[in-house]
């Protein structure tokens, strides 16, 4: 991971997404499917920052640096849900995306200066997330964009800020340690926002099943044993 800038790490999620992308235009998901896939995404992205973002913030000294970042993180937060709330259309629902994707890659860049481990566990959870975003997006769009290949293109335009986002989070290492503890405050917040207001909410909307249930946990386990392989 130190030898491969971390903007390029990001487009392992990308091409992930334009994967399920098309292959939710090909063939629409159910909701069970998607559902199940929201909860694995969920029970991954909390374990990654349950086992590389918190410890990072754990020492002597952090507190006033969580405070402001973890704030800023929830005024972002607010923020992004107030623009979903007053956007409306195409132009709304891109606006907002990829404001999302862009956080996400923030995220991201953040992670990977506590350590090359954060960085690749975090691809891991970020991959999964905006795997969901392609295979939920893609159908929504085709029902204003029309063609496949519009859709694609789009939707891979949006992306892109994901290795954008990356990139500028990956400035922080250069910062005094206050600095970077922000930014891994901020990024703790904003995973646990994308678990609880936007995976586990969207999920919540299909009835529970018990495989859903236990793919949040079999996420969440699986990243834990991955770290621990790491």
């Amino acid at each position: 991971m130190k030898s491969i800038p971390i903007w390029l790490i990001a487009f392992v999620p990308v091409v992930a997404t334009l994967g399920g992308a098309w292959l939710a235009l090909v063939r629409t998901p159910g909701r069970a499917t998607v559902s199940a896939v929201q909860h694995l995404a969920a029970g991954v992205v909390v374990a990654a920052a349950a086992a590389e973002v918190l410890p990072g913030l754990k020492h002597a000294g952090a507190e006033w640096a969580v405070a402001l970042g973890g704030g800023t993180g929830i005024f972002l937060m607010l923020g992004v849900r107030w623009l979903d709330t007053r956007l409306k259309g195409t132009t709304g629902l891109l606006a907002t995306v990829g404001l999302d994707v862009l956080v996400d890659g923030l995220v991201l860049g953040a992670a990977a200066t506590a350590g090359e481990r954060a960085g690749l566990l975090l691809t891991v959870a970020l991959t999964l997330e905006v795997l969901f975003l392609g295979l939920s997006l893609a159908p929504e769009l085709a029902e204003k964009v029309g063609a496949r290949g519009k859709v694609l293109t789009v939707i891979g335009g949006l992306l892109l800020l994901l290795p954008l986002g990356a990139a500028g989070g990956g400035l922080i290492a250069g910062l005094p340690r206050f600095w970077q503890d922000c930014f891994l405050a901020f990024a703790l917040v904003a995973l646990l926002y994308l678990v609880v207001e936007e995976l586990l909410a969207e999920a919540h909307k299909e009835p529970d099943t018990p495989l859903a249930t236990a793919l949040f946990f079999v996420g969440f386990l699986g990243l834990l044993i991955l770290d621990g392989l790491a």
